[in-house]
């Protein structure tokens, strides 16, 4: 049954592609706010660029880590973070509770070339900049990793703490 639901799970990503774009930034649709569309996730919702309260700047590399790998939030503050990704492969940067992000990493196995775009991820080519703006309105320990295949595995996973 789990698999007959990941299956159907697939199959609605992949009839979706006009909402997704994974695995190469150029095929991502820059993402725009709006207030309207906003959705809420188990750590809160996606930020409006007009209401930043903080940045922070973190650095993806082929090294399979994110510097830092540890951040701390405050409930309520609204984030823009500014990935960096120093290495010489695609690299992302998914926010998410850890059941998420590993589920959908082994869906990222199971499809490398699904595509996806989403308000709490950032696609980042080799020596590029991406951006991610989320409001933090839920307490908790949370994650932040990359889902390309086999980067999860290999421990590029960061821990984010709303306090």
């Amino acid at each position: 049954m789990k698999t007959l639901q990941t299956l159907g799970l697939a199959a609605l990503l992949a009839a979706s592609s006009s909402a997704f774009a994974h695995g190469d930034e150029a095929h991502a649709k820059p993402h725009k706010f709006d207030a309207a569309k906003v959705e809420a996730t188990d750590f809160g919702q996606e930020g409006d660029p007009a209401k930043v309260t903080r940045t922070i700047k973190v650095d993806m590399n082929d090294n399979m880590r994110f510097t830092p790998a540890n951040l701390v939030i405050k409930r309520g503050e609204t984030v823009r973070f500014v990935v960096h990704n120093g290495g010489k492969v695609l690299h992302e940067m998914v926010l998410g509770t850890s059941k998420a992000l590993a589920e959908h990493a082994e869906l990222m196995k199971k499809f490398p070339e699904m595509e996806h775009s989403d308000a709490n991820m950032a696609h980042v080519k080799p020596g590029r900049k991406g951006e991610i703006v989320s409001q933090f309105t839920q307490p908790g320990e949370f994650q932040f990793a990359c889902l390309q295949p086999g980067h999860f595995e290999a421990g590029m996973v960061g821990k984010l703490s709303v306090k």
